[in-house]
């Protein structure tokens, strides 16, 4: 096992059942049948890391995601992802890219949404930029739900969400990822897009 460990790296298990110890949430190994999920509450929020996986046909990937529901006080959609030969592309071919009054931030990420004041607003915090700097490849969006396949939300009720292909073990990435998510959420209060109350949704 030692040496197994030395090639691999430590597993995910080990991993973010440290992470959840460090943050003060709660790693469910759900063994044979059910899914291993990392569980923190941030004020009345409920954030859940776990991975799954997509089926594109003839392959399967596995994906790393972070979820939190809350309710959505005025419909605000967004996503927020770095800037890549992709993207670089899709601008390219006319899509929508909104600027904030940041130029640096402009440079490095697309900013898409529904309600470009609102998003400069939730953008007009320095900690909460760098934050989005510090995560690699970081990809948030506010869906009201997760595809075909995917968990549907009551009205009023929207997910804040994170993937990225691959299991992600990097510990200084995944507490990243819970302090964005949680910054996002006190911002968003902040710019009065959301409420503070408990959306009561259990991600499963």
């Amino acid at each position: 096992m030692k040496l197994l460990q030395n090639i691999f790296g430590e597993s995910k298990d080990v991993i973010w059942a440290q992470i959840a110890k460090d943050i003060g949430g709660d790693y469910i190994d759900g063994g044979f049948w059910k899914k291993d999920v990392l569980r923190y509450h941030h004020n009345n929020w409920e954030l859940l890391l776990d991975t799954f996986t997509r089926s594109t046909g003839k392959t399967h990937v596995t994906y790393t995601r972070m979820r939190v529901p809350f309710l959505n006080k005025d419909g605000l959609r967004f996503k927020i992802y770095r800037e890549g030969f992709f993207s670089g592309v899709g601008k390219f071919f006319g899509m929508q890219d909104l600027q904030v009054r940041d130029p640096r931030f402009n440079r490095n990420f697309i900013i898409q949404g529904n309600d470009k004041t609102k998003i400069e607003q939730l953008l007009n915090d320095y900690q909460l930029k760098m934050l989005f700097e510090m995560v690699p490849k970081v990809h948030v969006e506010i869906k009201k739900d997760e595809g075909w396949f995917g968990r549907s939300y009551p009205q009023g009720v929207d997910v804040l969400y994170f993937e990225r292909v691959g299991v992600i073990k990097d510990k200084e990435t995944l507490q990243l990822l819970f302090r964005l998510f949680s910054a996002v959420l006190d911002r968003l209060v902040r710019i009065d897009s959301a409420y503070v109350d408990d959306p009561k949704i259990t991600l499963e």
